[in-house]
């Protein structure tokens, strides 16, 4: 049986966590190979948003900007912010119902971020979405 669409965004969040601390440490790196790193299964959900978030890195920092009050993405954890624009990348450029997004973005940063944090990801993302309905 594969992996609930919860499970993989923890996958998502890992690899997008790893992306990042390579691109700060100017290692050298393959988007596919860190991929099959986290998750045996080859899996499309995966992949469109960790290739999407890739994609649109500059644009999801600068939509999280935008609504991070006196604060920017880099200020928060690896963590947070990979939770941050994994949710902003599925507002924006999937049919995942943004309710779902939010819940799941926000039960991630419950999970493996601070309270804070939790907090400004759920804010940020509640005016993202409103600012796109």
């Amino acid at each position: 049986m594969g992996l609930t669409r919860s499970e993989l965004r923890v996958k998502i969040m890992t690899i997008l966590y790893q992306i990042d601390i390579y691109k700060q440490s100017g290692i050298e790196y393959n988007i596919d190979d860190v991929i099959k790193e986290n998750i045996e299964i080859d899996n499309e959900f995966v992949k469109e948003v960790v290739y999407g978030v890739n994609t649109y890195y500059d644009q999801l920092n600068e939509i999280a900007n935008k609504h991070l009050k006196d604060w920017n993405i880099n200020r928060l954890d690896k963590t947070g912010a990979s939770i941050l624009r994994l949710a902003l990348y599925e507002i924006m450029y999937t049919d995942t119902p943004k309710v779902v997004v939010i819940n799941e973005a926000v039960e991630l940063a419950k999970k493996y971020s601070g309270d804070a944090v939790r907090k400004m990801i759920n804010a940020v993302l509640d005016k993202v979405v409103k600012e796109v309905e």
